[in-house]
């Protein structure tokens, strides 16, 4: 059954649930982003070490 679903009841367990949940995937997305965002600069700066 999905948020969306008019059946859906929103008694406390669901929403500490989902606000849990949620918390945890923007957190997990926002730092995936800044990983790709600093790794798309650092490659168009050019200044990365290339000692491999």
């Amino acid at each position: 059954m999905f948020p969306f679903n008019f059946e859906w009841a929103w008694d406390i367990a669901h929403v500490v649930f989902f606000g849990g949940f949620w918390y945890a995937i923007g957190i997990l997305g926002a730092g995936m982003t800044f990983c790709i965002l600093k790794a798309a600069y650092d490659t168009m700066k050019g200044n990365g070490a290339s000692d491999h």
